[in-house]
């Protein structure tokens, strides 16, 4: 799947890390800057269910 997280620099950090805890992640683009406010960035993610969190 295909994720984009967007938020501060922090934010999207601890987004990132807490998603690491149940899903495997395959990729993680650069930060690209928004649009509207310098002070939020986006970043993709490609990942997958980690096989030891599905039920």
């Amino acid at each position: 799947m295909r994720i984009r997280l967007h938020g501060t620099p922090a934010e999207t950090a601890a987004a990132l890390a807490a998603l690491t805890q149940v899903l495997h992640i395959q990729q993680v683009s650069r930060p690209y800057p928004d649009r509207r406010s310098p002070m939020f960035q986006r970043i993709y993610l490609h990942a997958t269910p980690r096989e030891d969190t599905c039920p």
